[in-house]
């Protein structure tokens, strides 16, 4: 059974900075993309960054270039979203997701979810 369990969300002032962990079981996690969606009230689930299975290839939504980093350590089973220079609106449960292939760039490439942690970005 895959299971995914995010960690490190929380409050914090605009400017500021947050390290969202992902923890996986039950998947070869080496074999696959792992990604970053969030999902704001009222509006739908979107991509924030994705990381192709061995860590080479990263794509981020424009909204978050320069600011966010995805990595992964695959010795670990583990994906990590850093998250710098915070905006207020950036406010929104975030989602670590497995994909079903080596990369993806798009919701319905990742076929499995965490329970989300919440980010709030205060002004």
């Amino acid at each position: 059974q895959v299971q995914l369990v995010e960690s490190g969300g929380g409050l914090v002032q605009a400017g500021g900075s947050l390290r969202l962990s992902c923890a996986t079981s039950g998947l070869p996690f080496s074999s696959y993309a792992m990604g970053w969606f969030r999902q704001a009230p009222g509006k739908e689930r979107e991509l924030v960054a994705t990381i192709s299975a061995r860590g080479g290839s990263t794509i981020y939504a424009d909204s978050v270039k320069g600011r966010f980093t995805i990595s992964r350590d695959n010795a670990k089973n583990m994906v990590y979203l850093q998250m710098n220079s915070l905006k207020p609106e950036d406010t929104a449960v975030y989602y670590c997701a497995a994909g079903l292939r080596w990369f993806g760039l798009q919701r319905s490439d990742f076929g499995s979810w965490g329970q989300g942690t919440q980010v709030t970005v205060s002004s």
